[in-house]
């Protein structure tokens, strides 16, 4: 879908990769390092979600992948058709002697607009759509919490409209996924989308950056 003249997540892929989908992806989570512990967020397109995580301190992997649908080991074209019911999400793998979950939750509201129901930017689609995905019910009661803050303080011009569920399986994306913004820079996408996004990030994350360091 191309909305106001922007080329979608969708469309910037390279379709010749998606061929590949079998020889080149593995079909489980890679396990955390030792004294690593992991977050699962959905953002709209997991190219700029991915960046926009790897830029803090204490992250150490992120990994785009999809998850919350039907479909066992889902194609990037399936999810990209809305039919399976998973999201473009990414999977955090930092040390929370460095970052804190609740720092992760202030980072990912700062990444993208989440009062737009299934829509980001020209990304429309459930496959867009603003989630975090739980482990554990202290988790839950921790996302719960912040998004009423945010709300009771008006931190949107409008409700937020994130879901929260319970992770359940999470599916690496293709190998070319990984990694897209930093081996893509010249794409179109990247340029007129990701690119703004990961600007205003930045400067909302300000103090908490690697790049900082």
């Amino acid at each position: 879908m191309i909305l106001l003249g922007f080329t979608s997540c969708a469309q910037s892929q390279n379709k010749k990769q998606t061929t590949k989908r079998s020889q080149s992806t593995t079909t489980t989570a890679p396990v955390p390092k030792e004294g690593l512990a992991v977050a699962t967020f959905a953002g709209g397109c997991f190219w700029c979600t991915e960046e926009s995580a790897e830029k803090l301190k204490g992250v150490h992997e992120v990994v785009s992948g999809y998850t919350g649908g039907t479909v066992k080991n889902p194609t990037y074209e399936q999810v990209s058709s809305g039919m399976t019911g998973h999201a473009e999400a990414v999977q955090i793998h930092y040390d929370p002697k460095v970052i804190s979950y609740q720092t992760l939750l202030e980072a990912f509201f700062a990444a993208h607009d989440p009062t737009t129901l299934n829509r980001q930017g020209p990304d429309v689609g459930t496959q867009y759509r603003s989630a975090i995905f739980y482990k554990t019910p202290e988790e839950k009661a921790q996302i719960d919490a912040y998004i009423a803050k945010l709300n009771s303080a008006r931190a949107f011009q409008a409700p937020i409209v994130t879901q929260v569920e319970p992770l359940k399986e999470f599916y690496p994306a293709e190998d070319y996924h990984q990694d897209f913004y930093k081996t893509n820079p010249d794409n179109p996408y990247m340029q007129s989308v990701s690119k703004p996004k990961l600007e205003k990030f930045k400067k909302k994350m300000e103090g908490k950056l690697k790049d900082e360091e």
